[in-house]
């Protein structure tokens, strides 16, 4: 299919709070595309968020913008190395001002734990032993 990189977009509510709520977790931004009206969270090399003002984000799509802190669209699921960096980053989004969406879930072989940025959106961190899967 030749897919290189995937940009989740986004729609946050004030871009400098988001910026600094997932700074304080230790995602970085991407300055080359990064403005008053957006910001690039680089996650890896090949996933980024781009965060993008309600009035910005409002350019891409005819669709009202869905209240994330009534309804969900979707969940951002990110794989980690190790059930500590699950709690690690999760611990720092609550300490930066985001909630519990879920308690921690232990399956042996997968383990994961959920949170809410400040604009509703889901996060789930999970890690999984995949020598443990068959």
């Amino acid at each position: 299919m030749g897919v290189q990189k995937i940009f989740v977009n986004l729609p946050v509510k004030d871009l400098d709070k988001s910026k600094e709520f997932f700074s304080k977790i230790g995602f970085e931004f991407n300055p080359q595309f990064t403005n008053e009206l957006a910001a690039c969270m680089v996650i890896n090399d090949s996933i980024y968020a781009m965060l993008l003002v309600e009035k910005r984000f409002k350019e891409f799509t005819k669709k009202e913008i869905a209240d994330s802190t009534k309804s969900t669209e979707v969940i951002i699921a990110l794989s980690v190395d190790s059930k500590e960096q699950v709690d690690e980053i999760v611990n720092k989004a609550l300490e930066a001002g985001g909630t519990a969406a879920t308690d921690k879930q232990d399956y042996g072989f997968m383990y994961q734990w959920s949170f809410q940025d400040i604009d509703g959106h889901l996060w789930e961190l999970l890690y999984m032993d995949e020598s443990a899967v068959q």
